[in-house]
């Protein structure tokens, strides 16, 4: 069973702390028997995302429209069974690269309400922050939040992050929980593709309208029963 995880470097540097965690994220994923490429973002002109969405909601759809070289990084994405991101910390968030990259990826998520499934649901996600000073966390919580909007799996321990203006290999734990974020992502990755499962259903609620009523009654009698013993009244 091939396994391909695909590490996206956030960083304008292909040398530095986010990229070294990134190649050991990696290598750990490799050890686990994935195939692994590493793309740095930087080497490939990705334009804004325009907001297709916001005139029509339809409109926002793969192929995207804009014609850049997202659209060879499009491809890779969809040949990954998991990605691994990796990022500097730019005022608490991503770099703007990597943000045109996310913001762009839409068109993924959006097709499910074209086809009725986004493309990406189901890919496992890691995420891995480095930074001299605060926000690392601030800025794997966004993408995590982000990420699992989009349908991906984000498993245990997918996480690493350092605060350090030097080399963050001299850093154990750092480069230990990177290697982690690799392993789980590999992992997760190989769990999943042993089924093909649909996590999310778009039509979930047209068959569970009679719980959405016991809801609504449920709702009603508590209030009822608060407003009568509230002192109040």
């Amino acid at each position: 069973m091939e396994v391909r995880i695909l590490g996206i470097n956030g960083s304008p540097r292909n040398y530095g702390n986010s990229y070294k965690l990134l190649s050991v994220a990696l290598k750990a994923a490799e050890k686990e028997g994935a195939k692994t490429e590493l793309v740095n973002l930087y080497d490939y002109k990705i334009n804004p995302c325009v907001g297709c969405l916001s005139d029509d909601l339809v409109k926002c759809k793969y192929p995207c429209i804009i014609e850049d070289e997202m659209k060879i990084l499009y491809e890779k994405v969809l040949r990954s069974d998991g990605l691994i991101i990796s990022s500097p910390v730019y005022w608490f968030g991503v770099s703007g690269h990597l943000k045109n990259f996310i913001d762009r990826l839409t068109v993924f998520e959006n097709m499910i309400y074209v086809e009725g499934r986004c493309w990406v649901e189901g890919k496992v996600v890691g995420l891995i922050a480095v930074g001299a000073d605060s926000g690392q966390v601030q800025l794997i919580s966004n993408l995590m939040a982000t990420f699992n909007s989009m349908g991906m799996v984000i498993p245990p321990w997918a996480l690493a992050y350092a605060t350090t203006s030097g080399d963050v290999l001299e850093i154990k734990d750092a480069v230990l929980d990177a290697a982690n974020v690799g392993r789980s992502v590999a992992v997760m990755t190989k769990m999943l593709k042993r089924g093909n499962i649909a996590w999310y259903d778009p039509n979930l609620l047209d068959n569970m309208r009679d719980k959405l009523e016991q809801v609504k009654k449920e709702v009603w009698e508590n209030k009822r029963e608060r407003v009568k013993t509230s002192p109040l009244r």
